[in-house]
């Protein structure tokens, strides 16, 4: 899952960031509302982490112009400003959700991934391929009933190919969907991860390479 945080206190922005990166999540901080709008405009993010009270830009016009652009990604609205006023003019702006400041991490957490299920197209809560299960909320993949120990990266990648229910993904937007914009988009990393994943699925094998075209299951 692929999410932007747009966050002007820097420690804070940056705190989220790794918390999120550890529940395997590909995360860009952007710092204030113009960033985040240059950034939307290069990557389709499944969810939006947005600060409201944000210098320069504020987060209400980002939130408008994210709606008005009729951008697939799901906005969180966080704001210091918890009254039920405040709150119902978040959403009444396009917000799909609202979180107050302060919050509990794993609230946040929760509340994205519900969100990245509605980002794009529907998916069952738990993804499921002949022995192989998934359970993104529970953050576990058995297959024939044993867990596999899969990394974060490794079980992004292997949540995005159960999703695609047997479509194609290619390399490109494994690297766009799983990674962030740190990652070197010229390196084996899809190539390594997919190896990696391979290995400790076992046999018989569940993925396919399609040749100059990527990877399906």
């Amino acid at each position: 899952m692929r999410v932007l945080v747009v966050e002007d206190d820097g420690e804070l922005a940056e705190t989220v960031a790794v918390g999120l990166r550890r529940e395997g999540m590909a995360i860009d901080v952007a710092g204030d509302g113009y960033d985040a709008l240059d950034r939307l405009e290069l990557v389709a993010y499944d969810v939006v982490v947005l600060d409201r009270d944000l210098p320069g830009l504020h987060g209400d016009e980002v939130c408008r112009a994210i709606l008005a652009d009729g951008r697939p990604s799901r906005v969180l609205m966080l704001t210091a400003a918890a009254a039920v006023g405040d709150r119902v003019e978040g959403l009444g702006l396009g917000a799909d959700d609202y979180l107050p400041k302060p919050f509990a991490f794993a609230e946040l957490v929760a509340r994205i991934r519900a969100l990245g299920r509605r980002s794009g197209a529907p998916v069952p809560p738990v993804l499921e391929h002949g022995d192989l299960r998934l359970d993104p909320a529970l953050r576990v993949a058995t297959r024939a009933g044993a867990r596999l120990p899969l990394a974060p990266k490794e079980f992004a990648v292997l949540e995005l190919l159960l999703a695609a229910q047997g479509r194609v993904v290619s390399a490109e937007e494994l690297l766009e969907r799983v990674w962030d914009e740190l990652a070197d988009p010229f390196t084996g990393t899809v190539k390594v991860t997919i190896s990696r994943l391979r290995a400790k699925l076992g046999d018989p094998p569940l993925i396919q390479t399609v040749a100059q075209a990527g990877y399906r299951i």
